[in-house]
């Protein structure tokens, strides 16, 4: 490669960048302006982040919908990860014919959208709250249940299955263990990479979630960050600071747990066994 090559290519790699990163430095910089600031398009940072923050904590109340979004996005983070990596392990372990139609039919899954679910989903919730109502419409579970694991979980884990070394299954067989015990305590260490990688992206899917949660949750209480913020943009006549100050608080904690699991991240996306 040329040095004129070479040069060209990091001043691509410099415009892709800044056209990336742009979003994040004007959503920062627009939470410490003045709505009109903000419309105005200015990028210089201002002196009004505190009055934001005020104007927030008064206007709703953002630590009760941050707490929803994470007991949602926790418990369908771990129910996913345990009922998805244990679907994809015993498609690719136990082989049949017949499972792999059920697989092929899941995969088949996949092509249809949310948006067609919706209605059946919300008459099926419906009919639940009249004999169970703390699984029923407007409860933290109903936004639970039908996010709890993916076609495309059970098809990751699968084919990350592909890569675990089949050795290690007959040696803990050979050693006694149960196949629960296989997998409990050989298959889920070994493939911790796969694990943070659909971690991360079960956890940011989850707390991003608008759609469902905005049609099954129906009390102020209950209503996620998407909804909130969802809310304070509905006025009418809406405070772009506080909005972005809004937006940047939901932002932390999917940046939070990516930065934290980066490093498997890569590893995990590329089915690595480490």
């Amino acid at each position: 490669m040329t040095k004129v090559n070479r040069i060209f290519i990091y001043i691509f790699l410099i415009i892709a960048s800044v056209v990336s990163v742009f979003p994040f430095i004007w959503m920062i910089v627009s939470a410490t302006n003045k709505s009109v600031d903000v419309t105005k398009g200015r990028l210089l940072p201002g002196s009004n982040f505190m009055q934001n923050l005020t104007n927030l904590l008064e206007t709703v109340d953002i630590v009760p919908a941050l707490l929803n979004s994470a007991k949602i996005s926790i418990s369908t983070t771990v129910l996913a990860l345990l009922i998805a990596s244990m679907a994809g392990y015993g498609f690719e372990v136990y082989k049949s014919k017949a499972k792999d139609m059920v697989f092929n039919i899941l995969l088949l899954s996949m092509m249809i959208p949310f948006a067609a679910l919706m209605v059946p989903l919300y008459r099926m919730f419906g009919s639940i709250s009249q004999t169970m109502p703390s699984i029923g419409i407007d409860t933290l579970t109903s936004v639970v249940l039908p996010t709890m694991t993916t076609a495309f979980l059970i098809f990751f884990f699968r084919q990350s299955t592909k890569m675990f070394p089949r050795e290690m299954i007959e040696a803990g067989r050979i050693d006694g263990l149960s196949e629960i015990g296989i997998f409990l305590r050989i298959f889920m260490p070994t493939m911790k990479t796969t694990y943070a990688a659909a971690a991360i992206i079960t956890f940011m899917s989850s707390w991003n979630n608008y759609l469902w949660p905005l049609v099954v949750l129906q009390s102020p209480e209950n209503q996620t960050i998407p909804l909130l913020i969802s809310n304070l943009g509905s006025g009418y006549s809406p405070d772009f600071g506080v909005i972005m100050l809004a937006i940047v608080i939901a932002t932390l904690p999917t940046a939070l747990v990516f930065f934290l699991m980066q490093r498997h991240f890569v590893a995990g996306m590329m089915g690595s066994v480490k």
